[in-house]
């Protein structure tokens, strides 16, 4: 059960509305990135901000190649410094045009010591140049990968996924296709889905929005689908969208959203689905939280991380 008092407003943590206001404020002040090419965008994001800070690369990562759908697919690996009980992988967020699978190395060296897991994070090529089908193809392929080789290679045999923004749209899209392609609906043992955006026609919370830009606005959203989804493709079509999937047979999810979030219904509307299906899970709400909040220094972002890391472990 959903208290609805955490939609209260009132009920914001100072320290997240104090973050809330210094994003909305750095954003006004940077150059709008749909008015850059998309390589500068991707370098800029790289780099760091004040609206959008860098995390630090970790020193104990190591890449793989394997054979991917559209050429050599890297994943970029992180051990546990312990033996491993087992494997996460992570699908990075970027509105499927930017972002890489370096970018949030802090998460996984977090998840790989506390939970004891290895975590694969998938280097998917990025639209427009690579649209719809080709990130869901890369994911899919380094499931498969993770299914049939990785659990062999890495010494587990529990597996999980997740990620955030279009890290927790592709996520789901790859259960449904290991689901319906291979016969393989519990390949994964639950699923961490993180601010998804679940719905490329654009649910109302994501349309209602406006201009004003925390971590991301109305016109991001559009522009993200945009640049994904290629002409032909109705935008609400299962093939794209997963809200409007046949979602029975799939594993528990832990669907975490915060309540400043363009995508909030994205989350609610989403993890009502899920436990409609009768896949189990939970749903956390947190008040006042923007768009993937635990990129920022804040207390909702360790409790988070904490419930994140609880429910990885318990499906080990």
């Amino acid at each position: 059960m959903i208290d609805h008092a955490l939609f209260d407003p009132a009920k914001t943590d100072p320290d997240a509305d104090r973050m809330n206001r210094e994003i909305i404020a750095a954003q006004a002040q940077a150059p709008d990135p749909w008015s850059m090419p998309v390589g500068e965008v991707r370098e800029r994001r790289r780099r760091g901000s004040t609206a959008y800070p860098a995390m630090p690369r970790s020193a104990r990562a190591e890449t793989m190649t394997i054979a991917g759908p559209g050429g050599p697919l890297t994943l970029r690996v992180i051990r546990p410094q312990r033996k491993a009980r087992g494997a996460y992988l992570h699908i990075h967020s970027g509105g499927w045009i930017w972002g890489g699978a370096d970018e949030q190395d802090p998460w996984l060296e977090r998840i790989a010591e506390r939970c004891g897991f290895v975590c694969v994070s998938v280097e998917y090529r990025l639209a427009p140049e690579h649209p719809y089908p080709a990130p869901i193809d890369d994911c899919e392929a380094a499931a498969l990968w993770l299914y049939h080789e990785g659990r062999k290679l890495f010494g587990v045999e529990a597996l999980t996924i997740g990620g955030e923004s279009v890290g927790a749209h592709l996520s789901v899209m790859t259960m449904l296709r290991l689901r319906d392609r291979h016969r393989l609906p519990k390949a994964f043992r639950g699923a961490n889905l993180f601010s998804g955006l679940y719905d490329l026609g654009v649910t109302a919370s994501a349309r209602n929005w406006g201009d004003e830009r925390l971590v991301l606005n109305s016109t991001d959203i559009r522009r993200f689908a945009d640049g994904f989804v290629p002409e032909g493709v109705a935008r609400r079509s299962p093939e794209v969208s997963p809200l409007y999937a046949d979602l029975a047979g799939l594993p528990p999810a832990l669907f975490s959203v915060g309540t400043r979030d363009p995508l909030l219904d994205d989350t609610l509307f989403m993890s009502m689905r899920w436990a409609a299906a009768n896949n189990g899970g939970y749903t956390a709400v947190y008040t006042g939280g923007c768009h993937v909040f635990i990129r920022y220094n804040l207390a909702m972002t360790q409790r988070a991380l904490e419930l994140i890391e609880r429910f990885l472990m318990a499906l080990a």
